[in-house]
């Protein structure tokens, strides 16, 4: 995963991540050292200062996977929020690439298995913090 774009990501949302890394629940689930290099890479602002064309914990985004065609909507949520059709955890690969990237942004993210996915975000369709929502 060299030569990944920018991204950034409220502390808000870096400190409920942290935490959540560091949970017993789910410090061993494969793909949590992707996430945390996520973190770790990226520029942190506070909540009232992300752009809003940022994918933040909480959006709805729409993305197209240019290695497959596919295009998808979902809302980029905490594991607990996940399971129904129009979610995607940030622990699950898709979610934690999508983490922090801009509209217009491409990532290479590779899967388990060895498959690597081209997400690129087409549209952020709501953001809580381009609504005044700050501490969701």
């Amino acid at each position: 995963m060299n030569d990944q774009p920018p991204i950034i990501v409220s502390t808000l949302d870096a400190e409920r991540l942290e935490r959540l890394l560091d949970s017993s629940t789910y410090k061993h689930l494969p793909g949590i050292d992707a996430l945390r290099d996520e973190l770790n890479r990226a520029t942190l602002v506070a909540p009232t200062e992300v752009p809003p064309d940022v994918v933040t914990m909480n959006s709805t985004v729409r993305f197209t996977d240019d290695s497959s065609g596919s295009n998808y909507e979902l809302s980029l949520v905490y594991p607990t929020s996940a399971g129904s059709p129009e979610t995607v955890s940030v622990l699950a690969p898709i979610g934690s690439a999508l983490l922090g990237l801009s509209v217009g942004q491409t990532i290479s993210w590779q899967l388990p298995g060895g498959r690597e996915l081209q997400l690129r975000v087409l549209e952020i369709v709501q953001q809580p913090e381009a609504s005044g929502i700050y501490h969701r």
